[in-house]
């Protein structure tokens, strides 16, 4: 089992956010969907990281610019601009940082250029 963390500022911010409208029940219909398919991909990601339906694999591209690996995960598949989920190991062991959500580049030739990533972060509670 990893511990999830959320990437500071931006990550955490997202997630405190989205969890407060949910509680509050004044999430948007898209947020709750996000909200689910967020939930499930980071229960998956916290059993297995290599879990078949997450599709897990290394951005080679994003680990440069970053200096450590980070992985793409699904958050959804076969919609248009499915949604992904970056992440790097750490920053203790057993814990896993979530990075950034965004939809799936589809600029072939510098893809994941655009691609935000927050550093890494505090643990979900």
């Amino acid at each position: 089992m990893y511990n999830i963390r959320m990437g500071l500022h931006e990550m955490a911010a997202y997630w405190s956010d989205l969890k407060q409208k949910i509680a509050s029940d004044t999430a948007t219909r898209q947020e709750k969907e996000r909200y689910n398919k967020l939930g499930k991909a980071l229960v998956l990601l916290a059993r297995d990281p290599k879990y078949p339906g997450l599709h897990s694999h290394e951005i080679p591209s994003l680990s440069s610019r970053t200096g450590f690996k980070v992985w793409e995960s699904y958050l959804e598949n076969n919609t248009p601009a499915a949604g992904r989920l970056f992440w790097a190991y750490g920053p203790d062991r057993n814990d896993i940082t979530i990075l950034g959500i965004e939809p799936h580049p589809n600029d072939k030739s510098h893809a994941y250029r655009k691609v935000t990533l927050s550093s890494m972060g505090e643990i979900i509670h």
